[in-house]
């Protein structure tokens, strides 16, 4: 399920270590590359920048001056989706989308978003949805998960004394388990298909032409 719409307007930032072994490869480079990633699930670029870092900030992963000045860009061209080239543990992504009062997915959110645009196979799709719930729980944090805003934060799904997190894991972890069975199940199917065209005594070809070229 994708975290936005189609054509929603995006702001791409790639920050860059400044000590990190591959600092010296073109800053450039690597923006015009998320950009194009970020266009690929036709997202509307509206913003992109580069940013240099001495180190990375706990919070924010960018030093606050440079993530306000961020905000104040996002805020004037309206963007609704903000993409930053790098991997961003929970707190920062909940601290920027606070702070930006947008949503933002990191390298790797996205990553999964071009995956899943260009799944076809019941298998690669469901392989994708195990990989998107595989993150999503790892981006759980107290006070904040993206369950809770999907559902409004209501919480009355739980039982006595649960919390909204708790709530938030078991209903992944559940989703998961059904989500591994139904790949097995199609895994085992595929295996079995195959098997059967083993043992049929004729050979086995392949027409290969263009579409309406008869």
């Amino acid at each position: 399920m994708k975290a936005f719409r189609l054509s929603e307007k995006a702001f791409v930032l790639h920050p860059v270590l400044k000590n990190r072994p591959d600092a010296g490869r073109s800053i450039q480079a690597g923006l015009e590359e998320i950009k194009n990633l970020t266009a690929a699930i036709d997202l509307d670029v509206v913003c992109a920048e580069s940013v240099v870092l001495n180190q990375v900030n706990a919070s924010l992963y960018l030093g606050k001056g440079a993530a306000e000045r961020v905000g104040a860009a996002i805020k004037e061209n309206e963007i609704a989706l903000a993409v930053v080239n790098c991997a961003l543990s929970p707190i920062q992504q909940r601290n920027l989308e606070k702070l930006w009062n947008c949503k933002v997915i990191d390298r790797t959110a996205l990553i999964l978003e071009i995956f899943g645009d260009r799944a076809r196979t019941k298998e690669g799709v469901l392989q994708v949805e195990l990989a998107h719930l595989s993150y999503q729980r790892s981006r759980l944090v107290r006070g904040w998960t993206h369950l809770e805003r999907q559902r409004g934060g209501k919480g009355f799904l739980g039982g006595p004394g649960e919390t909204q997190i708790e709530l938030d894991r078991r209903v992944i972890t559940d989703n998961i388990a059904k989500l591994k069975k139904e790949l097995e199940e199609v895994k085992r199917t595929r295996l079995l298909h195959r098997e059967a065209r083993r043992r049929v005594p004729y050979p086995i070809v392949a027409l290969v032409g263009y579409t309406n070229a008869g």
